[in-house]
């Protein structure tokens, strides 16, 4: 049985820092490439980061890039988002997914998503 499990969401002052981990069960890390998306109340949910599956390649949207870094620890099965420099504008419920086509940043309704985790940045 496939799951992704988020951790790692809290609040946090403007500056600050977290590390979300998306701790999966049912497949490799090798075997599908895996994403962050966001989703923030009354907007779309976009995507992140992607991690692929060959070779760790790693993709970022410009909202994130230079603040936010994905890594993997394949011995933990767990993928994670270290995101600094917080800002409120990244307040949203986080959410991994597999299989992401990373080039587009994209998955389908129907792979796998984990439940979620929430972040605030507020003073």
């Amino acid at each position: 049985q496939v799951q992704l499990v988020e951790s790692g969401g809290a609040l946090v002052q403007p500056g600050g820092s977290l590390r979300l981990s998306c701790a999966i069960s049912g497949f490799t890390l090798d075997y599908y490439p895996i994403g962050w998306f966001r989703q923030a109340p009354g907007k779309e949910r976009e995507g992140v980061s992607c991690i692929d599956s060959s070779d760790g390649t790693t993709y970022y949207a410009g909202s994130v890039k230079g603040r936010f870094t994905i890594s993997r620890d394949n011995a933990k099965n767990t993928v994670y988002l270290q995101m600094n420099s917080l800002r409120p504008e990244d307040t949203a419920v986080y959410y991994c997914a597999a299989p992401t086509m990373c080039a587009t940043m994209t998955a389908h309704e129907y792979d796998y998503w984990g439940q979620g985790t929430q972040v605030t940045v507020s003073s």
